[in-house]
Order: C-alpha cells, then sequence, then structure tokens
C-alpha cells in the first residue's frame, strides 16, 4: 500500500496494519526512486495504551471527586472534572499518536517515522546495525506484542519499532540481522 505523507497516511497505514489478525504485514524491498511501502503499527499497542491511561486516570478522577466532596462539601467535587478533561484529552491524542507510528523496509535502510507536532523519520543503513533486539515486557506480553529495537554504532541513532505483532517482530529482527550482515560484508 503506497501512501502519501501526513496524518492521513499515518492513519492509513496504521489501520492497515490493525486489521491484519495475525501474519507479518506486506512491507517488503522497494526500488530506488519508488515511494516506500509503509507498514503501520498494529491496534493492539493503542488499546494497550488507552488501558494504561485508563488504569492511572480513572481511579484519579474517583479520588479527585470524593475527597473534596466529602471533607469541604458537594461543591468542590468538581475538581474531578479536571483529570476527567486530561483523560478524554490524552485518549484522543494516543490515537493520534499511535496513527502518526510508521515502518518500511528499502532496499539499503529502514524508514521509521513518527510524530504528530515533530514529525521524525529515522533512516538506518542495513550497513550499520549492529544489532536488533525483540523485547517484550509483562503488560506488552499480556496484549500480545513486542518492539524491535535497532543498535547501531552511533548511540543517538538507535531506533524503535514498538508494538508489533511477536511473528513481525521477529521476522523483522531476522530480516535485519541478515540484511545487515550482507552489507556490512560488502563493506
Amino acid at each position: 500500500m503506497e501512501t502519501g505523507s501526513g496524518a492521513d497516511a499515518g492513519a492509513e497505514a496504521g489501520s492497515a496494519a490493525g486489521a491484519g489478525a495475525g501474519g507479518p504485514q506486506a512491507a517488503g524491498t522497494v526500488k530506488a526512486g519508488a515511494e516506500p511501502e509503509w507498514t503501520g503499527l498494529p491496534s493492539g499497542l493503542l488499546r494497550m495504551r488507552r488501558l494504561l491511561l485508563v488504569v492511572w486516570l480513572v481511579p484519579l478522577t474517583v479520588a479527585a471527586g470524593l475527597l473534596p466532596g466529602l471533607l469541604a462539601g458537594p461543591g468542590w467535587a468538581a475538581f474531578a472534572l479536571l483529570p476527567f478533561a486530561l483523560l478524554l484529552w490524552a485518549w484522543s491524542m494516543l490515537g493520534r499518536n499511535w496513527r502518526s507510528w510508521r515502518y518500511a523496509e528499502r532496499a539499503d535502510d529502514l524508514l521509521i517515522s513518527r510524530g504528530v507536532l515533530w514529525r521524525e523519520e529515522t533512516i538506518v543503513p542495513y550497513g550499520r546495525m549492529q544489532l536488533v533486539e525483540v523485547t517484550s515486557g509483562p503488560v506488552e506480553r499480556r496484549f500480545g506484542l513486542a518492539s524491535v529495537q535497532l543498535h547501531t554504532a552511533a548511540a543517538a541513532s538507535d531506533a524503535r519499532i514498538p508494538g508489533l505483532l511477536p511473528p513481525e517482530a521477529e521476522r523483522l529482527r531476522d530480516r535485519l540481522t541478515e540484511l545487515g550482515e550482507a552489507r556490512s560484508a560488502g563493506l
């Protein structure tokens, strides 16, 4: 799937990745000069982040309403509106952030694009990769997700792709390792 740039492209790529129930996405190499084939992140990452938001802010909203309401009077229970408004705002921001994440495998490098207000696009040449890790913390494992961490010679250029399905993360790790070894052998 070819997409343009911007939030709409991220939304299309994100929804395409979220639509798959299993297996790897159709992210392949692209000929020089062609638009890269972007792959978005699975919708499980958005569900996980929104659940964490609710777990933290709903008790805060209840406490902000109950404590002042019981101690100072019912009018003070309006303080619960502040964390509730924060919950609503953060809910939509998490969706926008999730749609902005995407990656593309090209012939010589990996592109990672993210960001809503400040767009950031990282290009990691295969020949510069030193280590490719697949990690999955306890919350990620609960949601069936894993992250791919790319390490290069320059510490500032390390890149990460969060919230992938484990088979896609492993496929990406194996492919990047294979391409990295092939490119570094040719240097």
